[in-house]
């Protein structure tokens, strides 16, 4: 079905008409705010000092067919999902075990580790967490049988690219909606036909999440009381801000809550927890108004999700002055640690211990093995066996992707380099590492991309589906908040092995369901 789909999509289109939709896309994307900032790398030195200008995210020129029943599987298993990921960080028993293997072998996990403890010796003052959680898929085709869908990672701590993933399927409804022979109409395709990409709620359910836990907060913890606000920290010099400006903008205009962004290294300028006081609010004190104060309900980390945004030891001081305080987190440390491969290698094992159902005894069994099914198969590296196996061996290494315990692009070692960089590293440190079995895609897709730099790309391609769900929950396990909606696109070069939009390797796209 998937190649018949391909056999002729997209349509052709003329030099003219290619040129027509780039510059109605990249128009329209300014417009709309579908837009980053460019790298410096790609201007020439000192043209954008003052940091003004943006062009448009990558963005595919169509939408890409994915199978309905592969999007409606990931819908439904999200909030399933949500409720297994704040189970394992309320475990810390469990979740440490394997956590404790790591830090011998990677320093960062291993500091993160360090911040918990160091807390954890103190105590904690918060006792809820939130999570704002990406579930990312390919559809995997089989040799005989419908795709099914299997899962690439879960991501626990900066699940990004809500705000313009809906931004793009808005821009590809008007292109399928325009009228027959206008200038900026698609070349017409049966595919076209009264279909348009599925809603895509992902503003909403994230926003909606933070809004939640901000209202869970409850009242001022300062004396005399404070406002209250929501603090998204971002990277300094930050390209993906519209992305992060959907949201809160969302949160002030509609859910009517003060939203401030502060770069990861104003952290300790800016706030402070008042010694005095035992329940240590995170008190925020704007630099454009520094005679005015608020109390933050809610850190939103959209920073500090790579060991290279530590740079000193001040930063580790911020993460632990933010996590002992009694605002909110998104994520907790223990939730961004759960987010580590080694966490989905082992819930994926087909032998031994039965986490799913220890982790879900209010859930079903059907719906457990539903989720089981999701799991592509992935291996332990640190004692002999069959994943090494396999990762050393040439002919099977070209069926796996080696992966270490990294959010964001650019990290993983792919099917022939894995032997090679197996033995270029000490023995010790391969159980740092997790391999895992490529997923098969579409043989056959094609799409067109718009890069930011406004160079058209046509070609072969991958399709990455995330689904966006959001749950609050307390220490003792105990669910206060659990939604799921909205979804991203990513589409990349099928000779790409990577899939970041932010490290640059793939494109924002919307779906057209079959």
């Amino acid at each position: 079905m998937a190649d018949s789909i391909y056999a002729d999509y997209p349509p052709n289109l003329s030099a003219a008409q290619q040129e027509y939709l780039v510059t109605t896309i990249k128009d329209w994307a300014i417009q709309n705010g579908l837009a980053v900032r460019p790298a410096p790398t790609a201007l020439p030195a000192n043209a954008d000092p003052n940091r003004v200008l943006a062009t448009n995210a990558p963005v595919t020129i169509f939408p890409s067919p994915f199978p309905g029943s592969c999007f409606e599987e990931a819908k439904a298993l999200q909030t399933i999902y949500n409720q297994l990921y704040a189970a394992i960080t309320c475990n810390e028993d469990w979740l440490g075990k394997i956590i404790e293997d790591l830090v011998d072998v990677d320093d960062f996990v291993a500091n993160l580790w360090k911040t918990h403890l160091e807390v954890k010796k103190e105590g904690y003052v918060q006792n809820l967490s939130l999570g704002l959680f990406r579930s990312d898929y390919m559809a995997h085709v089989n040799s005989n049988g419908p795709p099914s869908l299997k899962q690439v990672e879960f991501n626990t701590i900066s699940s990004s690219f809500g705000g313009l993933s809906a931004l793009v399927r808005s821009l590809h409804e008007e292109l399928l909606t325009s009228p027959s022979g206008s200038p900026i109409s698609y070349p017409p395709h049966p595919l076209f036909d009264s279909n348009l990409p599925p809603e895509n709620t992902a503003v909403e359910t994230l926003s909606g999440g933070l809004a939640a836990a901000h209202t869970a907060y409850g009242s001022s913890k300062s004396s005399p009381a404070l406002p209250l606000c929501i603090l998204f920290v971002v990277q300094e010099g930050e390209r993906n801000l519209f992305d992060q400006l959907a949201l809160s903008k969302r949160l002030s205009q509609v859910h009517k809550i003060p939203v401030f962004r502060l770069p990861s290294n104003r952290i300790l300028d800016d706030t402070l927890i008042p010694s005095s006081n035992p329940s240590r609010p995170l008190v925020y004190k704007p630099p454009h108004s520094p005679d005015t104060a608020f109390e933050v309900t809610t850190v939103y980390l959209r920073a500090y999700y790579a060991p290279d945004e530590y740079k000193s030891s001040r930063d580790w001081e911020a993460r632990t002055h933010m996590e002992r305080s009694a605002a909110i987190k998104c994520p907790t440390v223990l939730n961004q640690l759960s987010g580590c491969k080694k966490i989905q290698q082992v819930l994926a094992e087909p032998t031994g211990p039965d986490h799913l159902t220890s982790f879900m005894k209010d859930i079903s069994p059907a719906l457990i093995e539903r989720l089981r099914e999701t799991f592509a198969p992935q291996y332990d590296l640190s004692t002999d066996g069959q994943g090494r196996e396999l990762a050393l061996n040439p002919e099977t290494a070209m069926k796996h992707v080696l992966k270490p315990q990294r959010e964001g692009g650019g990290n993983n070692i792919y099917k022939s380099e894995i032997p090679g960089f197996l033995r270029s590293i000490p023995e010790k440190d391969w159980k740092g590492w997790v391999l895992m079995e490529l997923i098969n895609p579409a043989p056959n897709a094609t799409n067109v991309a718009l890069r930011n730099d406004g160079e058209v790309l046509r070609g072969n391609v991958i399709s990455e589906l995330g689904v966006y769900g959001t749950i609050l929950w307390n220490a003792d396990g105990n669910i206060l908040h659990n939604d799921q909606g909205g979804w991203l696109l990513r589409t990349k070069g099928k000779e790409v092995n990577e899939g970041g939009v932010a490290a640059g390797f793939s494109s924002l796209d919307s779906i057209l369901l079959y």
